[in-house]
Parts: C-alpha cells; sequence; structure tokens
C-alpha cells in the first residue's frame, strides 16, 4: 500500500472522513471571435461595440486589425458597397492605412521599413484603448496583422522583390531581412508593449509559379512581374543548389506561354502538355517555386520562436488565405501538418457566401491558362474533384448561390484531421463580404448554418471576418443564435 493510499485508508476508518474528490480543470470554452478595426470603436463607442458583440453574438475574443495598409480589415466599409446599419453612415475615402497601436521605434532598428503610425487615427491606440475595456468583460484580445503595405512607405523600397526582368515590385520579399525584421519588430513590439492574449499574422501571398497563371481568385496574375528573383534569393538558390540562370529561363519560358494562351493562340499538344513539358524541361521552375514558400514558412517559423521567446504561453497563429479552397497547387503547398511544429491556432478561411464569387473568378483565371484544353465547367469540375468537394453548384449558380454550409463543415474536418491536437481550428466565417451586383449576399440563415457546420465539424472556436465595419447587425445575431443554440457561448 502506497502512502497516499495508507493515508486515506486510515482517516476513513478513524472519522468516517469523506475525501473530496479531485478537483478537474475546466475545459476552455470554444473562441467565438471577430475581427474589428479602429473606426468601429470610434464611430460607435468602445463600449458600445464590445456590448453588440457580446449580446448579440457571444464573442470572448476581439481580433483588433493592429497593422494593415489594406482595406479588407481596416477602415469603413469601401465606397461601391452599402454602408451596414451601424457606425457613421458615410464613407472614408481618405484612408491611409500603418499601425493602429502604437509603434516603439526600439524594436525596429534592424529593418529599413519604418513602423508608420497610422494617420488615420493619429491620437488613438486601439490597443491600449480596448483591453481594459475587454477585460472587464472576459473578453480575450489578440493583434491581428497583415502583409499588405502601400508603396510609398518609408524603407519599403529596400525590402521588395525583384521581379524576372530585374525590377523592384511594390511587394515584400519574405527572404529580406528588412522584411523579416519588420514582421519580427512587430512581434515584439505587441508581446512587450502590451498584455495583449496573443497574435495573428497573414498574408495572402503565393509562389511565382502559381502567380504566372493566375491560380488564385483575384486578378489574372502577371508573368512578366513574378519572383523573387532579389541577391538574397538567388544566394539562398545557389546555396540550395539551384541553377539561377535556368529558373530565369524557365520563368522567361513560362511568361510566352501564358501571354500566347491569353492572347488566343493554342498549342498544337494542348496547354496542360506543354505547361508539363516545360515543367520537364525546366525544374527549376518549381524549385524556385519551393524557394520561395521556404521563405515564407521561414518568417512563420521566426515569428513563432520570437513569439514564444517573449511569451511562452500566448499564442501566435496564422490567416490561410482563401485561395487554399479554389487551386490545388497552392492548396497543397498548405499543409497542415507541417504547421503544427510553428503554430497555436489556424484561421483557415472558409468564406462560403463571398466564396462562389470567388470560386468562379478562379475558373476563369486558370481556363484562360493551364485548363484551357477544358470548358469552363469541365475546369470547375476537376477542381472539384481534385480537392473532394463533393456536391457543390455548377458554375452557372455558384456566382449567385455560394458555396454550401458543408463546404464548411468538409474544409474543417480536413483541417482538424491535418493538425495535431494541440493546434486549434478556428474557421473563418464569411459575414457580408463585399460580391459583385449580381453576386451571393450573406443571409442570416447563411451565417446560422455556417457557424453550426464549422463547430459540426470540430471546430475550436470560429472567426467571424472580415471585419465588423462591413457586417449587418441581423447576421451578427444569427451568429450568435448558432452558438447559442450550440451551448457554447
Amino acid at each position: 500500500m502506497d502512502r497516499r493510499t495508507f493515508l486515506e485508508s486510515s482517516l476513513l476508518a478513524a472519522g468516517g472522513l469523506v475525501l473530496a474528490p479531485p478537483q478537474v480543470e475546466a475545459a476552455e470554452p470554444p473562441m467565438v471571435g471577430i475581427q474589428v478595426g479602429a473606426v468601429s470603436f470610434l464611430d460607435e463607442g468602445t463600449d458600445k461595440v464590445l456590448d453588440n458583440f457580446r449580446d448579440l453574438a457571444a464573442i470572448n475574443t476581439l481580433f483588433l486589425a493592429t497593422f494593415t495598409y489594406g482595406r479588407g480589415i481596416g477602415g469603413r466599409q469601401p465606397r461601391g458597397s452599402a454602408l451596414p446599419d451601424h457606425g457613421v453612415q458615410e464613407y472614408d475615402d481618405t484612408y491611409h492605412g500603418g499601425n493602429f497601436a502604437t509603434p516603439h521605434p526600439q524594436f525596429y532598428r534592424g529593418t529599413t521599413i519604418v513602423p508608420e503610425k497610422a494617420p488615420d487615427h493619429p491620437n488613438y491606440d486601439v490597443v491600449a484603448d480596448v483591453l481594459p475595456a475587454a477585460r472587464r468583460r472576459g473578453m480575450k484580445v489578440i493583434c491581428w496583422f497583415e502583409d499588405v503595405f502601400r508603396r510609398d512607405v518609408r524603407g519599403l523600397d529596400q525590402a521588395v522583390e525583384i521581379d524576372l526582368h530585374g525590377r523592384p515590385t511594390t511587394r515584400t520579399c519574405p527572404r529580406n531581412p528588412n522584411t523579416r525584421n519588420f514582421w519580427l519588430g512587430l512581434v515584439e513590439d505587441y508581446l512587450r508593449s502590451y498584455d495583449v492574449d496573443g497574435l495573428m499574422w497573414g498574408s495572402e501571398r503565393q509562389g511565382p509559379l502559381n502567380n504566372a497563371i493566375g491560380a488564385s481568385h483575384g486578378g489574372g496574375g502577371n508573368p512578366e512581374t513574378v519572383g523573387c528573383f532579389c541577391t538574397h534569393c538567388t544566394g539562398a538558390a545557389r546555396k540550395s543548389g539551384i541553377d539561377v540562370d535556368r529558373a530565369k529561363s524557365g520563368y522567361a519560358a513560362l511568361e510566352q506561354w501564358v501571354t500566347a494562351l491569353r492572347a488566343g493562340t493554342r498549342p498544337v499538344d494542348g496547354a496542360f502538355v506543354t505547361f508539363w513539358r516545360l515543367l520537364v524541361e525546366y525544374p527549376e521552375i518549381l524549385a524556385w517555386e519551393r524557394l520561395w514558400n521556404e521563405g515564407l514558412r521561414d518568417t512563420y517559423r521566426d515569428m513563432y520562436k520570437r513569439a514564444h521567446e517573449i511569451a511562452p504561453a500566448k499564442g501566435i497563429g496564422w490567416h490561410l488565405w482563401h485561395t487554399n479552397s479554389f487551386a490545388p497547387f497552392y492548396r497543397s503547398e498548405q499543409d497542415y501538418a507541417a504547421f503544427t511544429s510553428y503554430s497555436d491556432f489556424l484561421k483557415v478561411v472558409m468564406y462560403n457566401h463571398s466564396g462562389g464569387p470567388r470560386m468562379a473568378q478562379y475558373i476563369r483565371n486558370v481556363h484562360a491558362t493551364l485548363f484551357a484544353d477544358l470548358t469552363p465547367e469541365q475546369t470547375l469540375e476537376l477542381a472539384y474533384r481534385l480537392q473532394q468537394y463533393g456536391s457543390e453548384k455548377p458554375l452557372d449558380r455558384i456566382g449567385q448561390e455560394g458555396l454550401s454550409a458543408d463546404y464548411v463543415r468538409r474544409e474543417t474536418r480536413r483541417a482538424v484531421a491535418g493538425v495535431s491536437p494541440k493546434v486549434k481550428i478556428w474557421p473563418g466565417i464569411d459575414i457580408d463580404i463585399p460580391t459583385g451586383a449580381n453576386e451571393k449576399k450573406t443571409q442570416p440563415d447563411d451565417v446560422y448554418a455556417a457557424v453550426k457546420a464549422a463547430f459540426e465539424g470540430g471546430a475550436n472556436g470560429v472567426l467571424l471576418s472580415r471585419k465588423y465595419s462591413e457586417l449587418r447587425l441581423d447576421n451578427l445575431r444569427a451568429a450568435g443564435r448558432a452558438v447559442r443554440e450550440l451551448k457554447i457561448g
């Protein structure tokens, strides 16, 4: 009999004492988050916004847009889309962007990129304002920042990619020390300057091969401007045994192939066969694609390491771009298992409402290049089959009707199965992301179904996206209805 058993038996025998059962630590409730920018708190008042979040949707985690020059997560609703039923009823056409917290210069000594305080609200620090109000309501706060710059940011010119023809671009090079040190500076600044609960970073970027063939839901891509061929990237290539000159020749040949196809010229052997012939003739094309992706993965690794050196108990994770849902080549490069070693959570974009129009745009893009041998309808069916989509809508309906809630359920299950249990999966649920005049618009029942589908797929939480300043309150209520019915809020 061990000592503990002997003591328990003796106490019970002596006095009939009943020992209290061992204490079991309560499970952490699922995360119910929302992305929100500084302008919303200034327009509506911090307390009112937070009370709305709690009362309408059982929000327990705020993802504050702390650094961006883009309109996707910062500012009000851009002109061209209807203003929502809350906030100031006017457009902010002079939006600039930058750091919506307070940048502390000592953390940015290793980079030429100037950490600009957003001039939109020069006397306002969104983290300093919101953090104490959130704490009073039991809400967590995560700093949410993304790889989106203006071309006139001071020092950016020394951090950008160099394209195939030796010209500087406006895209940051992930391997350039000025870029890497800027992101590491933000990580350190946010974690040392504020008692936040974690960080999330997003980079909606892809490698040169996918960019050249237009394999995304955005613009069709420009093969002339692919990169990066800066000294940092060419040096890393040579160190890895990649022939830089042959890589450039391969991408030049790829540029000619894309340009001819878009001009209506069809190769005798077809688009796909000649594409594959280029890869066989120039394996350096794929080698350079992998080189670029390794630069981005190293950024993730370095940011994760720095964050855990400073605050081991606080999480850092990544926003994974929506192209992951459309493009098989890009999807293959987002290996969830690989993310496990440098992630605490993944916000996987599963925007099913805007996903229909975006899928249709992706099909139009790749039908002009890689899949020119097929009809657009066949291209969509191939994309569905390659990505195990099951039953989704045909091309003539997908833009108007969006992707199904079952897409959210399936993609959630895939993500959960792909990572270790230590990595939380928080699907991004879209609410009122702007779409075209005749394209899918979010309705409350859509939001309700998508939130339920995410949790049915095994999600550890949901993140309502893209930003509070563009969504309608009835749709926010619908998210709360799903959360409360599932008894997770």
